[in-house]
């Protein structure tokens, strides 16, 4: 792959729910494994609402090449109703240590209001930070958009069924 410059991969969708409704789905880390396109979360990870930028949740992961494992993600950007980002890391790894841990994949959600009571939620990946075996596997990240596409229609069905 070398050198060359990965753009961040997003999918926007518009939700009818106001962003603070959204961004309170995407706090809760209980509910990512509903919310998840990829079929790769699982129940049982961290239950503590997301509130800062350094905060760090665990989801338990499973993917047929890489069996059961635990992901701690750690809380990057942290806009109240506005942006949610974290880093993956495996388990046990703080963010930025040099042990090939930390794939550089950084996943954000930006919402911004649509009118009254919708938002467009845009999920964004970023593989630009990943060593070449990363950006490989994930074709520069565009192997997630039907995932993301996914991700966003199930947040979309939470949060309409919340609300309604």
């Amino acid at each position: 792959m070398g050198d060359e410059a990965v753009a961040p991969v997003t999918v926007s969708r518009r939700i009818k729910a106001p962003a603070a409704d959204v961004f309170r789905q995407l706090c809760d880390p209980a509910t990512h494994p509903a919310i998840d396109g990829s079929g790769m979360l699982r129940e049982g990870g961290s239950t503590e609402i997301v509130s800062a930028v350094g905060d760090v949740f665990a989801m338990k992961m499973e993917h047929p090449n890489m069996g059961e494992y635990v992901m701690d993600n750690y809380v990057t950007v942290f806009e109240p109703d506005r942006r949610i980002g974290w880093n993956p890391v495996n388990e046990g790894t703080e963010l930025g240590t040099p042990d090939g841990s930390h794939n550089g994949s950084k996943w954000t959600f930006e919402l911004s209001p649509d009118g009254p009571g919708a938002t467009i939620v845009t999920e964004m990946y970023d593989c630009s930070g990943s060593p070449d075996s990363v950006r490989s596997a994930v074709e520069n990240g565009t192997a997630w958009i039907g995932a993301m596409t996914d991700t966003l229609q199930k947040l979309d069905e939470l949060c309409t069924q919340v609300d309604s």
